[in-house]
């Protein structure tokens, strides 16, 4: 069980990562207060959340809807409630969209955490986990990607989470009762076992398994695959795909970490299985969990996109004694168990 009746703080609640790892926090014992704008997420999900824990954990859950760049929804969350800690997820995430319009990404990603940074000292409350990624290592010259490999990023979202890391580093090192864990993710697949809750980008998706699970349930034509050039087992680029319950347990165990040790200023952890699969090894293991063919359209490569990362895992098993459990295989499954439920996502059918 989790420390009883510690209260966190979980922007960005009602999103993929956020609800996976709400529904795991509340089984752990934590109150939850989420606050969200809901830019890329419903408020179904944390209805699903609240069906998925029954009703006696979901009265350990709040939602607020709000945005972090409104300090005063800040202030109203703060003067409520004691947190013992916030697990940062909000913020905008599509490479594109930021490339085209770095200013809303700006704006988003690094106003808002400042003004949560703000906030939180004023309060003193202290401990943080943030959502960082693995495009803080940018075009990585070698694989796999270790922690204190010198970072770089290749665009407008990538160096937001770059600079909200330097952000993080400066705070805490001006300010050392900050206790700050700093989580690359890799690439997050997958869904709840249940099949009641997952990932529903609003739009067509920027991530390879939303789009392959559209096209697989008929609301999208093809998969276009960018890049069958490059050099590599199939010619498709190499990504380290990690279930979004690895994930959500992952932060679990960075909580953890931070209520226990002193001494962890702030410290960066990658989230991934430490294994690459290519974009055409996932469609087709997309393909054997769904009994559906998935017809694939080879597009040039993107712009900025990198041909192999994957991550090194050693340093999250020997200090936050966590490991990726699922594979490609789980992964697929959950997705389709997912997609198949919720062909609309969380929308009735249009």
């Amino acid at each position: 069980m989790g420390p009883p009746g510690k209260a966190v703080l979980v922007t960005g609640g009602a999103g993929f990562i956020g609800t996976h790892t709400v529904v795991q926090l509340l089984k752990d014992g934590f109150r939850v207060s989420i606050i969200d704008n809901l830019d890329n997420s419903v408020p179904e999900a944390v209805d699903r959340v609240r069906q998925l824990v029954g009703p006696e954990l979901s009265e350990n859950l709040e939602f607020h809807l709000g945005d972090l760049r409104n300090k005063q929804d800040l202030e109203d969350l703060f003067s409520q409630t004691d947190f013992d800690a916030v697990i940062h997820f909000a913020g905008l995430k599509a490479v594109g969209e930021s490339v085209a319009n770095p200013r809303r990404y700006f704006d988003n990603n690094l106003i808002g955490t400042i003004n949560l940074y703000e906030i939180m000292a004023k309060y003193n409350c202290k401990k943080m986990v943030f959502s960082s990624s693995a495009t803080v290592y940018g075009q990585p010259e070698k694989i796999p990607c270790v922690e204190d490999f010198q970072l770089m990023a290749m665009n407008p979202y990538g160096r937001t989470k770059l600079f909200l890391e330097e952000i993080a580093r400066d705070i805490q090192k001006a300010e050392p009762e900050w206790r700050i864990i700093l989580l690359r993710y890799f690439n997050p697949v997958g869904a709840h076992e249940s099949g009641r809750i997952g990932e529903d980008p609003k739009g067509i998706p920027n991530n390879l398994m939303p789009y392959i699970q559209q096209v697989a349930v008929g609301r999208l034509p093809e998969l276009n695959v960018y890049g069958h050039d490059y050099p590599t087992r199939d010619g498709s680029a190499i990504r380290d795909y990690i279930h979004v319950m690895d994930l959500a347990d992952g932060h679990i165990a960075a909580l953890r970490k931070l209520f226990t040790t002193e001494d962890i200023g702030c410290t960066a952890y990658n989230l991934g299985t430490g294994c690459g699969t290519s974009v055409l090894e996932m469609v087709a293991a997309f393909e054997k969990a769904s009994g559906k063919k998935i017809p694939i359209k080879l597009c040039p490569r993107r712009p900025g996109d990198a041909t192999e990362v994957f991550a090194s895992t050693e340093k999250a098993e020997n200090e936050l004694g966590w490991k990726a459990k699922y594979g490609v295989e789980e992964m697929c499954r959950d997705q389709w168990n997912w997609a198949s439920n919720n062909p609309w996502g969380y929308q009735p059918e249009p």
